[in-house]
């Protein structure tokens, strides 16, 4: 069992009253695991209003971010989105429906396979996407405050360390 430092955030006071009732149990993982979820949430009252500032929801901004990390010209097959975000091919749908009503891409026929859809950002997707990544990520960075860029290296690399081993257990 590890013995972590005395916490006092709202998750550090809940681990302390669960140590008490319960000594021989590790807790290890409710002091991470519990922390990021928690982190994860609160982040979202700060996060989706940049959203909703750029008409996105979370799952559209989502799309339009993955398209625009391709890069150019911004486009994907439906399978290539929908396996990379890690959702059904029907929350791909409606999702693409929705942003493809606001402008923000259009479907096109591949040029390889004729038979083929392709979807890609349009210019005003482009701009959107641009605009709204920027704006988030400075968010993102400002909630970061806490922890100087070390701290921020440092922590970042174990996260990516613990998650490598969470996906090769899936």
């Amino acid at each position: 069992m590890t013995n972590f430092p005395a916490q006092t955030d709202r998750t550090g006071q809940l681990i302390a009253l669960r140590r008490r009732e319960t000594p021989g149990v590790p807790l290890d993982g409710m002091e991470i695991l519990s922390r990021a979820s928690r982190l994860v949430r609160l982040s979202r009252k700060w996060i989706e209003p940049v959203f909703a500032r750029h008409d996105l929801d979370t799952g559209e901004f989502d799309v339009l971010a993955t398209l625009q990390r391709s890069g150019a010209p911004y486009r994907q097959r439906p399978t290539e989105l929908y396996q990379s975000l890690m959702i059904t091919s029907g929350g791909l749908t409606d999702r693409l429906n929705r942003l493809e009503k606001k402008g923000l891409i259009e479907r096109v026929v591949s040029e390889t396979d004729r038979r083929s859809a392709l979807v890609q950002l349009t210019k005003h997707g482009l701009k959107t996407i641009n605009a709204a990544f920027v704006e988030d990520m400075t968010i993102e960075a400002e909630l970061l405050g806490a922890l100087g860029a070390d701290e921020r290296r440092q922590l970042a690399t174990l996260l990516a360390r613990l998650l490598k081993d969470f996906e090769k257990r899936v």
